[in-house]
């Protein structure tokens, strides 16, 4: 396996959780510290950055560290190494550390933080609660010899096009005749120069989402037995795909809210939550979304959610969501570490497939500011 640089290992990060996936305008995310033009054998991977976190960085020789939480939020005015925020970024130039900031393009990414949360909390058949972001469809249209139909189906459903829904390998063929000339020069497959040939041909038509264009053309190319391939390429008003912020599911069975509260805690491993409803009111359908979901509580009741479960919950939303109807549950921002075990699986996942040396290390510490009494 080869050694992995730094833009690699992002390059891969991004495949999964694109930039273009951030929900939040100017969410500083990306390259904060540092370099990736660099070999990187070690990533970190934490939910924030602090001095602890970084210290924990040095000793475990990480090069890279993989945040959720952005190191500097803001734009800042002076870059002083005498106050904490410019102590920290000190010590991580110093140390040669990079940090790579993840926030909402991560909440928004399939299998990301809200994937995460869902999975913890045993919802099923979930949908997105917020959406953010449409991605449109394509349809390629390629003619290809009788015989090589096939392969040419195949091998566009291996980079993912004609997936529809939960089926993959969908596409639609017609047969006709294919008309051309060679003409001098030309590495003709089938035909001989300056006479006109007639070929059985087969229309091969799939659908696929517009991110992968280049490597579903790429593939059509490779695939093709022609020198000069003849095909033609739509964009759809169809959308492949919605993504956005949260989850809501169902619960396997319903449950008290005093008891799916306690499943919070368990699951989600925090020492308290704050819950806001009758607690012997009966919950099935949940609605999760990580960090702040104030602003979301409309459409957690909307989407017809029993219960929300989101963190740092304002006095007074809480009061609306009374008034409304919709029971809350709130384990607080930090259950948002729950992407640390999840990152580094996905990202290892990703390097073994592409070959890819690099070892991704999850954080010991917790970074929650509170303690419960």
């Amino acid at each position: 396996m080869k050694l992995a640089k730094g833009q690699t290992v992002i390059q891969l990060f991004e495949s999964w959780s694109p930039k273009k996936l951030a929900s939040m305008e100017n969410d500083p995310i990306g390259l904060a510290v540092g370099t990736l033009d660099k070999t990187v054998s070690k990533v970190l991977v934490t939910l924030d950055v602090n001095d602890a976190v970084v210290e924990e960085a040095i000793a475990q020789n990480c090069e890279l560290i993989i945040a959720h939480h952005p190191p500097i939020f803001r734009r800042l005015a002076n870059l002083r190494t005498d106050n904490p925020q410019g102590k920290l970024l000190e010590k991580l130039i110093k140390n040669d550390i990079a940090v790579y900031a993840a926030h909402t393009n991560l909440d928004v990414a399939e299998g990301g933080v809200n994937d995460l949360l869902a999975d913890a909390l045993q919802l099923q058949a979930t949908k997105v609660l917020v959406p953010t972001y449409k991605e449109q469809l394509m349809k390629l249209a390629v003619y290809v010899p009788i015989a090589d139909a096939e392969k040419m189906r195949i091998s566009l459903a291996q980079v993912g096009a004609g997936q529809l829904g939960e089926y993959d390998s969908c596409s639609f063929q017609t047969t006709g005749e294919g008309h051309f000339r060679p003409l001098e020069g030309a590495n003709a497959y089938i035909g001989t120069a300056g006479k006109v040939e007639t070929v059985q041909e087969v229309k091969v038509e799939v659908v696929f989402p517009t991110s992968l264009k280049n490597k579903v053309l790429k593939t059509m190319q490779q695939n093709h037995p022609y020198e000069e391939v003849a095909y033609d390429l739509f964009m759809l008003e169809t959308a492949a795909k919605e993504m956005g912020l949260g989850r809501i599911g169902k619960l396997p069975q319903e449950m008290t809210l005093q008891q799916f509260a306690e499943h919070v805690k368990t699951t989600l491993e925090v020492p308290a939550v704050r819950v806001v409803g009758n607690l012997q009111d009966t919950v099935r359908k949940v609605a999760v979304l990580g960090g702040d979901g104030n602003k979301y509580m409309s459409a957690a009741k909307y989407a017809g959610a029993d219960v929300y479960v989101t963190g740092d919950l304002y006095f007074h939303i809480a009061q609306d969501a009374e008034a409304l109807g919709l029971s809350v549950v709130d384990p607080g921002h930090h259950v948002e570490s729950i992407m640390k075990n999840g990152v580094a699986k996905k990202m290892t996942e990703l390097c073994a497939e592409n070959k890819v040396n690099c070892e991704f290390i999850v954080s010991k510490l917790s970074t929650e500011p509170f303690k419960f009494m």
